[in-house]
């Protein structure tokens, strides 16, 4: 009498051979993510470059500047290292998410959000960052409403702001609301 090999013995029909090689295939697609967070890295390090130019400009026009030129020169600081860190956000919770694990072991200084930061997580991140960047817009705009900013940018750039703000509080509401359903909290009675 013939034994019947078990089923995980049993070669895979030809049909679920090929469905077994797309999933592989859709499966390691995600590597082609990768070059696109190296190209972020780079435009990091390029990002640097600005801030190194903007930096001297700034130390070398200092003494002699005004309170308000000061200001805008420290924001223009602030937003270009805000920029930096919405690239590392990206980067790195892009990484973790959609290609693969970054294995933080010896690395003691490894900030611990980094490998918690889900989806969702990182569009609220995401979010918050431009607000900040839209913001210091606004403010450096108004900083420099001597300087001639007609009425009508100015408008612009608080009413783009304020779309920000509010794509941010309706992304952060559905994420919420997405959240209670899912944790049971939110039932059908209501």
């Amino acid at each position: 009498m013939t034994k019947k090999p078990a089923p995980s013995q049993q070669p895979a029909s030809y049909p679920k051979r090929i469905e077994l090689m797309f999933e592989s295939v859709l499966f390691n697609s995600r590597w082609l993510m990768a070059p696109f967070y190296l190209g972020l890295v780079i435009s990091l390090a390029v990002l640097l470059l600005k801030f190194v130019a903007i930096l001297i400009e700034f130390i070398l026009h200092a003494y002699g500047a005004k309170e308000s030129d000061i200001i805008l020169g420290v924001l223009s600081l602030i937003d270009i290292a805000l920029t930096g860190n919405l690239i590392l956000i990206v980067v790195f919770s892009g990484y973790e998410n959609f290609v693969s694990r970054i294995h933080t072991e010896g690395h003691p200084d490894w900030p611990e959000w980094m490998a918690k930061i889900d989806f969702a997580g990182l569009k609220q991140k995401l979010m918050a960052s431009i607000v900040a960047i839209s913001a210091i817009q606004v403010l450096k705009a108004f900083m420099n409403i001597d300087g001639g900013y007609d009425n009508q940018k100015l408008g612009w750039l608080v009413g783009i702001h304020l779309v920000f703000v509010a794509s941010a509080f309706v992304l952060a509401l559905s994420d919420r609301i997405s959240d209670d359903k899912h944790d049971g909290r939110h039932s059908d009675e209501d």
